[in-house]
């Protein structure tokens, strides 16, 4: 039963989390400028890059493999970090919010050009999250 129960808050969690919304920016260079001002930003915010996901290199790398027929991105990073003061607030606030850690910046550029964005969080303790996350943004823009 106890089982049954955490395979359901589990569910839970990862439908919310499907369901997020997100919001990009267009970026007036290239892709290694976005980069490079993200990892800046990050940086220059105090916080730590616990790791770079090249999603984009692994979905060029893999596409006949799986028969992929498109190219999705030319590029595509995603960083992950996380805060030790906001996820212990948000954390304190509810346990669940473990979920969201770490919080993530993305950078990918495809036909329409360079991007840069975050997900939106819900209403709550995890707004002060996607403030950080849209000052971060906002920095890799200047």
């Amino acid at each position: 039963m106890f089982k049954s129960f955490i395979t359901a808050i589990f569910c839970t969690i990862a439908a919310q989390v499907s369901a997020q919304d997100v919001v990009t920016y267009p970026f007036e260079g290239d892709f290694e400028d976005a980069t490079f001002a993200t990892e800046s930003a990050i940086i220059g915010q105090g916080l730590n890059i616990d790791y770079v996901s090249h999603v984009g290199e692994m979905l060029n790398r893999t596409a006949a493999d799986v028969g992929g027929t498109k190219q999705i991105f030319v590029a595509a990073d995603i960083y992950l970090f996380c805060s030790a003061v906001l996820s212990r607030k948000v954390m304190e606030a509810n346990p669940l919010n473990v979920v969201n850690c770490p919080y993530s910046v993305f950078v990918f550029e495809n036909e329409e050009g360079v991007k840069v964005g975050h997900r939106i969080y819900p209403d709550g303790p995890m707004k002060e999250v996607q403030a950080l996350l849209d000052t971060i943004v906002q920095e890799v823009l200047e």
